[in-house]
């Protein structure tokens, strides 16, 4: 069973970029569909970005289409999400996930991270 903690959440400025990182173990991080998603206060869990076990196709939420950019090492068990040009409402708790299928639904994700809080002031 894949264990994932995520890192480089924190506060970010409007127009500016943060890294987040997310690491696996326990698992063959290669057999993954790996993806993130996020979710504010209120609001459901809402689907980021998602790329499939090699790395070559990545698909993303309409919302960060554009700005974000996910990303996975498999040498190194390791998956990033690069975001630019920032804004307040990307502010919230993000969740790097794991699963041997990709949906949009965060319903059908098998393993998750803690989180890492992303804040984002204008």
């Amino acid at each position: 069973q894949v264990q994932l903690v995520e890192s480089g959440g924190g506060l970010g400025q409007a127009g500016g970029s943060l890294r987040l990182s997310c690491t696996a173990s326990r698992g063959t991080f290669s057999n993954y569909v790996m993806g993130w998603f996020r979710q504010a206060p209120g609001k459901e869990r809402e689907f980021v970005a998602a790329v499939r076990q090699s790395g070559n196709a990545r698909y993303y939420g309409d919302s960060v289409r554009g700005r974000f950019t996910i990303s996975r090492d498999n040498a190194k068990n390791t998956m990033f999400l690069q975001m630019n040009s920032l804004k307040p409402e990307d502010t919230a708790v993000y969740y790097c996930a794991a699963d041997e299928s990709l949906t949009m639904s965060y319903k059908t994700w098998d393993y998750w991270g803690q989180g890492t809080q992303v804040t984002v002031s204008s």
